[in-house]
């Protein structure tokens, strides 16, 4: 018998100072039984930093023809292409085929690095892909925080991110390795 994902309902308000993006999401996340609460969170960065009402959440982990996060055109084309984690360096290459922009959010500090060193000179060979590290300890933090639901508020502002997560404050300062950080709708 297979695991079932298990739902978050999450209340998110994004206040983007630096596209004027102020908006309220009522999200749904289904955390794959194979996911950590780290990851899920980084998806929910990732919602941040691209937010737009078009914006939706992938199939899952266990799903190779979607990304974690993506935004359409109205005729199916894909505009945004959004990964988490370490995703394999072929796979980006396939979705800077199929894509107008595509961005990779990385997390988990040395082993991050690691992958980063191993693939940036295939990885910059590829003009639409941006790559952003996310600092450890600031994605452990926001993990400690889940639960079945929640409420975050978060402010956007000269790159670096402020959650308040029922109560609680972050400070999260992406690193953008390459590129830079896709703008929807611009």
């Amino acid at each position: 018998m297979a695991l079932k994902s298990t739902i978050f309902k999450v209340e998110l308000q994004v206040s983007d100072l630096d596209r004027a993006y102020f908006h309220s999401h009522a999200l749904t996340l289904a955390r794959h039984p194979s996911e950590t609460d780290e990851r899920m969170m980084v998806r929910l960065i990732a919602f941040v930093l691209s937010a737009d009402d078009a914006l939706e959440f992938g199939r899952g982990l266990s799903t190779d023809d979607e990304p974690d996060l993506w935004r359409r055109s109205l005729t199916g084309e894909v505009v945004d292409w959004i990964e988490v984690g370490l995703p394999d360096e072929r796979r980006l290459r396939r979705a800077c085929g199929r894509a107008e922009q595509v961005s990779v959010l990385t997390y988990g500090g040395r082993v991050a690095q690691t992958w980063w060193e191993q693939n940036e000179a295939q990885l910059c060979k590829q003009p639409k892909l941006a790559v952003i590290d996310l600092p450890a300890e600031a994605t452990r933090e926001l993990a400690v925080r889940v639960a079945r639901t929640m409420r975050v508020n978060c402010t956007v502002q000269e790159g670096d991110l402020w959650f308040d997560v029922d109560g609680t404050m972050l400070h999260v300062v992406p690193e953008i390795r390459q590129g830079r950080r896709s703008v929807p709708g611009r």
